[in-house]
């Protein structure tokens, strides 16, 4: 069964199927949702189970021939439908089913048309599967920007007050990221070239199936040599071979050894700074950070988790998949920037989080400190950085679904997200302070929970760096320390002391069974991979060796 072409299309299936069935079959739209996010983890978490954490590379492999065109002296372009899985996505695969599976839970709150909502929630589901198995850079571009539309949706129309604004505003920044992304797809395409299919098109061999590693050395000779005429070069946009640099053409924009210049900067160096551009607002990195608190802020439940849980993920992502392994020397030169952009981050997201009033702005400023974490780690080049900022894209991705629930559960009841409305709620709704408490601790980076496990590596990870000054860890710390105030402070404020509200005591019920379903499995989750990091760490090690072979 072609495994991960069922996660991308079955969801996209289910959301036709949705629109297809009529508007008085309402209460089915939710439940048909449920049920095949509930498949979808399954399936997710065969796909964990069946990866075999020996193997370096990639697994559960498809690919096909999608769009081939020739283009005259420019050669040929030639597009795959090319899908796997390796120690990086395998995660976010699987921690997208997940999410996706508590935010279809989250969202039985939607009570307005439930027919266009629920539709949007599986397109937006297989969207973002698609960009974290792709092999190919246009089909990841594809799904990558087809994941806006979506989101404007779900945020413009089921926000709240200034939803049209925020809806608009995350559209607008994540479109003007992609346009960066897409000047160095262009150039990519210039610059490379599959060597199988060029084998093929200079008649080196008949078939796809005679082609040898001796066949490939041989085509590789010949381009470098400017023996094989530009007609009939195959470009490609696989991501297999874009991180081979012997896949360029010599004389090409962003070959390793033409040494091109653009505005009196390297060529190559330049396309990494576009590309962390692009995906650096997807992250979000401060100063690109400002449309993640309105999105936030005016989207409903379900979307914040999903959008926290998921979206910024993708960011780290493309980090990971595109800059730094099409471009290790863009990265080793912006490296001492890059920790200091994530420093900022720390300690600027910190800041802000602790001056908010409003609880789910605070949170979204916590998720933009949070992610200055993985920017440091990743900057590092250190095996235990590199790990670190994997997971802690994992251990966000599971806590912060779980604060932004919480700060739904009071919204729910008294559509009030004041800090400071609210006292002394441990006494009517313990059970509710109890896991807000579990929340709140396992991000500020309490040992024994997965969110110490990554702040700690990535610590850790930059202290040994050669890149990263001590100064810039010992900010990251302070960080810490910074998190743990604004987490402790508000939970303070909110939970401890007399019970006092501006709001009718009476609809202080504490957490419904549907609300635990939600934060239980997470919470418990976080402590099961905070006590056994290895769980993860055995996926990730064998990606992040051959990661860092290339710096």
């Amino acid at each position: 069964m072609p495994i991960l072409t069922t996660l991308i299309f079955l969801p996209l299936l289910g959301a036709i199927g949705l629109l297809c069935l009529p508007d008085s079959a309402r209460p089915v739209f939710r439940w048909v949702t449920l049920v095949l996010c509930a498949l979808h983890l399954a399936l997710s978490s065969w796909l964990w189970l069946s990866f075999d954490k020996q193997l370096i590379g990639y697994q559960f492999t498809e690919t096909f021939d999608w769009i081939t065109l020739t283009l005259g002296q420019f050669g040929v372009i030639s597009i795959d439908y090319a899908l796997g899985v390796d120690g990086l996505s395998l995660p976010m695969v699987w921690l997208t089913s997940l999410v996706m599976l508590v935010g279809a839970v989250s969202s039985f709150e939607i009570k307005t048309k439930e027919k266009a909502y629920f539709s949007l929630y599986l397109l937006l589901t297989g969207t973002v599967v698609g960009c974290f198995v792709a092999l190919d850079l246009f089909l990841f571009f594809l799904f990558f920007e087809f994941m806006l539309l979506p989101m404007y949706f779900l945020v413009g129309l089921w926000g709240g007050p200034r939803r049209e604004y925020a809806s608009l505003k995350f559209f607008l920044y994540t479109l003007a990221g992609s346009v960066f992304i897409l000047l160095v797809m262009i150039a990519l395409y210039l610059s490379a070239v599959d060597p199988a299919e060029t084998a093929l098109s200079v008649g080196l061999v008949k078939d796809r199936a005679m082609i040898t590693d001796q066949v490939l050395d041989q085509v590789h000779l010949a381009i470098s040599q400017l023996q094989v005429d530009p007609a009939q070069l195959v470009h490609t946009f696989d991501l297999r071979y874009l991180s081979d640099p012997a896949n360029y053409v010599p004389e090409s924009l962003l070959s390793t050894m033409a040494g091109h210049e653009i505005f009196g900067m390297s060529a190559r160096l330049l396309a990494f700074a576009l590309l962390f551009i692009g995906f650096a607002v997807k992250l979000p990195m401060v100063p690109l950070h400002t449309w993640l608190p309105d999105a936030h802020v005016e989207a409903p439940t379900p979307i914040s988790v999903v959008l926290a849980g998921i979206l910024l993920k993708i960011g780290g992502y493309g980090f990971f998949r595109i800059a730094y392994e099409l471009f290790p020397d863009g990265a080793v030169y912006f490296a001492a920037w890059i920790a200091g952009l994530g420093v900022l981050s720390i300690v600027y997201g910190a800041f802000n989080a602790l001056s908010q009033n409003d609880l789910k702005r605070m949170i979204a400023y916590s998720s933009v400190s949070h992610m200055g974490f993985v920017l440091l780690g990743l900057a590092a080049l250190t095996p235990e950085g590199a790990n670190a900022a994997i997971y802690q894209l994992f251990s966000h991705g599971i806590l912060s679904p779980m604060l932004f629930l919480v700060a739904g559960v009071i919204y729910e009841r008294t559509h009030d997200r004041s800090i400071d409305g609210y006292r002394g709620l441990a006494t009517p709704m313990p059970s509710y302070a109890a896991w807000t408490a579990v929340a709140f601790f396992a991000s500020l980076g309490l040992p024994g929970f997965s969110g110490f496990i990554g702040e700690f590596f990535s610590l850790m990870g930059a202290f040994n760096s050669t890149y990263v000054p001590v100064w810039m860890v010992v900010a990251g710390g302070f960080g810490l320390v910074l998190g743990a105030g604004y987490f402790l402070w508000t939970f303070q404020r909110v939970f401890l002391g007399k019970t006092w509200t501006m709001h009718d005591t009476s609809v202080l019920t504490d957490l419904t069974f549907r609300e635990k379903a939600m934060l239980v499995p997470l919470g418990l989750l976080s402590l099961a991979f905070g006590i056994l990091p290895g769980t993860l760490f055995s996926i990730t090690e064998g990606y992040v060796m051959e990661f860092l072979k290339k710096f």
